[in-house]
């Protein structure tokens, strides 16, 4: 079993920037994916990004281009740079580990982080 911890969130103004980290407890994240879900009020947790554990990457259409995730091995943490910060990107962040399946979908992820919230304000 793994517990995950998010932090690094915050407010910050549009176009602004965040860095969140994602720390692995209980076991390594090993050669699972690791995702990034994030939930709006109101609306259904969506995916965000995804790393393998070799580095392959997979983001969501929103965010591409803006968002960077990465993986340190060594340290069992999971990042998500986040620049050019939009209003409609506030939302609870979770990282989570991928048990199989599609990505996209938050049901094949069986461990989750508690979330940090991340407000963005025009």
């Amino acid at each position: 079993q793994v517990q995950l911890a998010e932090s690094g969130g915050g407010l910050v103004q549009a176009g602004g920037s965040l860095r969140l980290s994602c720390a692995a407890s209980g076991r390594t994240f090993g050669s699972y994916y690791v995702g990034w879900f994030r939930q709006a009020p109101g609306k259904e947790r969506e995916f965000v990004a995804a790393i393998s554990w070799n580095g392959g990457t997979v983001y969501a259409g929103p965010v591409k281009g803006r968002f960077t995730i990465s993986r340190d091995s060594a340290k069992n943490a999971v990042f998500l740079q986040m620049n050019s910060l939009k209003v409609e990107d506030t939302a609870v962040y979770y990282c989570a580990s991928h048990s199989g399946g599609i990505l996209y979908s938050a049901s094949n992820y069986n461990y989750w982080g508690q979330g940090t919230q991340v407000t963005v304000s025009s």
